[in-house]
């Protein structure tokens, strides 16, 4: 009975991949993040919406402390992946950010060929042990960002050559190529034209089966078609997180349904 109780609370865990408990952001002393608490689960898509200047992105830059490169900003309270504290003393950030990947709201390929691009990952993080390794995880990565049949002759080109939506791809690939288990995606459609934007909305679909990724948008029509579950931002506090359906036809906050109505924002 002890065992399968035990278990059953293991799976449990194995559904939530990051977990946040009051985590508070403050920028030389303001403070831009109150007490979030917020569970992303495996293999799903979780959308950040709400107004500019809410906190969304700012709580993005902490699952991955990209808030650690930001001078005058202190984050409080805890974040853990699979249970581990990110911010305890075993943990290099450089490792941690192999782990959580991130996908910029402007496509930000290196100025290298398209190979050196999604190679840069394995390769600093010793990933591959061999050239042909290199070459597999490559075209694996460019395979999984729907990208490879467009450039597969054009590896040595520059990634800057490529068109925005084929960039932003790039980007994704680059992401993915170090195998992360969370994947950070502040509004990567923004730049992008319809055909684009379609293309990376289909993308996450594909790729949730093997990450979990957390999405800022400012689109609530996109929250709406690439998430399961979505959080509602407002005035650096959570208001509430619902799986989307119910957050788009039943929200239980006013402020989230002045939101979504475009009462506010």
């Amino acid at each position: 009975m002890d065992m399968a109780m035990s278990s059953q609370h293991l799976t449990q865990q194995q559904k939530i991949k990051l977990s946040s408990h009051d985590v508070s952001v403050y920028y030389a002393g303001t403070q831009a993040l109150f007490d979030i608490s917020l569970d992303v689960e495996d293999n799903m898509v979780t959308a950040l919406i709400g107004p500019s200047g809410c906190g969304k992105s700012t709580y993005l830059r902490c699952l991955n402390r990209m808030n650690d490169t930001i001078e005058n900003c202190r984050v409080e309270g805890r974040i853990e992946l699979d249970g581990v504290d990110i911010h305890g003393g075993e943990v290099d950030p450089v490792q941690l950010r192999a782990k959580v990947g991130m996908v910029f709201q402007k496509p930000n390929p290196f100025p290298k060929s398209v190979y050196d691009n999604v190679a840069y990952g394995p390769r600093i993080h010793g990933i591959a042990n061999s050239r042909s390794e290199l070459d597999e995880i490559v075209e694996s990565s460019l395979r999984r960002a729907a990208l490879w049949n467009e450039v597969r002759d054009r590896l040595n080109s520059p990634g800057t050559g490529l068109s925005g939506g084929q960039q932003q791809r790039l980007c994704i690939a680059r992401a993915i190529a170090t195998q992360p288990e969370l994947l950070l995606m502040d509004e990567p459609c923004s730049a992008l034209d319809p055909i684009a934007t379609s293309q990376i909305e289909d993308l996450i679909g594909q790729l949730r089966e093997t990450f979990s990724v957390v999405i800022v948008t400012h689109s609530m029509q996109q929250a709406a078609r690439v998430s399961q579950r979505t959080a509602f931002f407002h005035l650096g506090n959570l208001v509430e997180v619902r799986n989307t359906e119910t957050m788009f036809t039943n929200p239980q906050d006013e402020r989230t349904e002045s939101y979504i109505t475009g009462r506010i924002g």
